[in-house]
């Protein structure tokens, strides 16, 4: 996901806080308005503990999403290094072709 260069970063301690407290029973516009963050992002940080804890509504737990990261990672280094490959074996393939523009045998 992309980051605003505006958007705080909140701890993973403090995000575990929060997510607790409302578990225990304050709403989210009370967190809200004590200690800072917007009633969405704590909302978020709840479904996502729920999904971490295999709880929630079918998203990505946290580990799923980082594998995901990973993995396309991963698969654009190799569409990259594929592509290097395919244009080393067509320049080799034409370096070992006999040209006949370069032969003068006629």
């Amino acid at each position: 996901m992309a980051k605003s260069k505006y958007a705080k970063r909140y701890p993973k301690e403090f995000r575990r806080q929060m997510v607790e407290l409302h578990r225990a029973g304050r709403t989210l516009s009370e967190l809200s308005r004590e200690f800072g963050p917007s009633q969405w992002a704590i909302s978020r940080w709840v479904k996502q503990a729920d999904r971490d804890e295999g709880r929630g509504d079918g998203g990505l737990s946290t580990a799923e999403r980082e594998e995901l990261a990973r993995l396309r990672r991963e698969n654009k280094r190799l569409l990259i290094e594929r592509e290097i490959l395919s244009k080393a074996a067509a320049w080799f393939a034409q370096e070992t072709v006999p040209n006949s523009k370069r032969s003068s045998n006629s």
